[in-house]
């Protein structure tokens, strides 16, 4: 059984359905009713070594990178990030190790005023466990399962450099140093669309973040809300870097599966396109259309006519 197929046949059937529960299992956050006028989004993510990041990854990026994903979850919802807690299991205490992961963490928790407000601390494999909360208007949420017949599907910057990373720590592509350097912080430093998902709340009909590959994540989408979509590859923003080492048609074939990328995919209606588009630009954030939803359930990609075909579809546990 596949990671999603667990959850579905263990996880979501259970005999307590709480009033203040508004979204449960199934989406990038729980939703949980606070008020008459908020709700508390809540998120966790584990990484474990040698899964979620290579054995000799620096202690910093690790730190970084372990509030970044929940902070992406939280951001794909269109919430506040407030607090986060975190478990850390690890095979010895190491105390240079441990200041370097603590500052990563806390500059990405002082960066977006996050507060660390709790954990726990084991001995064993190195994982890291962080449980994110923060807060969004009530009727403002984004979810996947929102999305409309005829809305345009967006990516927010670029991607598929942090899936090259990968391939050239498994010498499957060569790289320069500076190219590798800058492929590996996006891998190791992803910088979660914290405002992004704050603007397009009052936008956007549906959301999810990128951590499995925008196919993958796409057609999680597209399956929660009923729907299918046109995606054209010449559409998709992928960094420059994957053109020049794998060609058009590699560089496409990895943006699309590869993941950690911690872009967001949301889709807007046509009515709201010109509004959302304009207040991304003033705020400086780089988005692209890439598709549009439509009713067949299928995920249709092309590049101009041309149909294509992908075997994969991105990164799942236990496939």
């Amino acid at each position: 059984m596949k990671e999603f197929e667990v959850i579905k046949e263990f996880f979501t059937a259970q005999p307590v359905n709480r009033k203040d529960v508004a979204m449960g299992i199934g989406d990038d956050c729980a939703l949980i009713q606070a008020n008459d006028n908020k709700y508390i989004a809540i998120t966790t993510d584990t990484l474990v070594s040698g899964v979620h990041f290579p054995d000799d990854t620096p202690a910093r990026a690790i730190g970084h990178k372990a509030v970044a994903v929940n902070l992406s979850d939280l951001a794909a919802m269109g919430a506040e990030p407030c607090w986060i807690s975190v478990a850390v299991t690890l095979p010895k205490v190491d105390t240079e190790w441990l200041a370097e992961f603590t500052a990563g963490m806390f500059e990405l928790t002082e960066y977006f005023n996050v507060q660390l407000i709790g954990g726990d601390t084991t001995s064993g494999p190195l994982s890291i466990t962080i449980t994110a909360q923060g807060t969004v208007p009530k009727g403002k949420a984004l979810c996947r399962s929102s999305a409309a017949n005829g809305d345009w599907v967006y990516v927010t910057g670029e991607v598929g450099e942090a899936g090259l990373a990968l391939q050239a720590i498994r010498e499957q592509v060569s790289l320069s140093p500076r190219e590798f350097q800058h492929a590996m912080d996006a891998l190791n430093y992803p910088k979660p669309q914290v405002l992004a998902g704050q603007i397009i709340r009052e936008y956007a009909s549906a959301a999810i973040d990128i951590s499995d590959g925008v196919l993958a994540d796409l057609t999680h989408l597209c399956k929660a809300s009923g729907l299918g979509v046109n995606l054209d590859v010449k559409d998709i923003p992928i960094a420059p870097v994957l053109v020049d080492r794998l060609g058009d048609e590699g560089a496409a074939r990895l943006a699309l599966t590869a993941g950690d990328d911690y872009q967001l995919i949301f889709t807007v209606s046509d009515t709201n396109r010109v509004a959302l588009e304009t207040e991304l630009k003033h705020a400086n954030i780089k988005i692209s259309c890439i598709g549009q939803m439509n009713t067949s359930q299928e995920i249709n990609i092309t590049r101009g006519k041309d149909p294509l075909s992908f075997s994969e579809s991105g990164f799942e546990h236990f496939s």
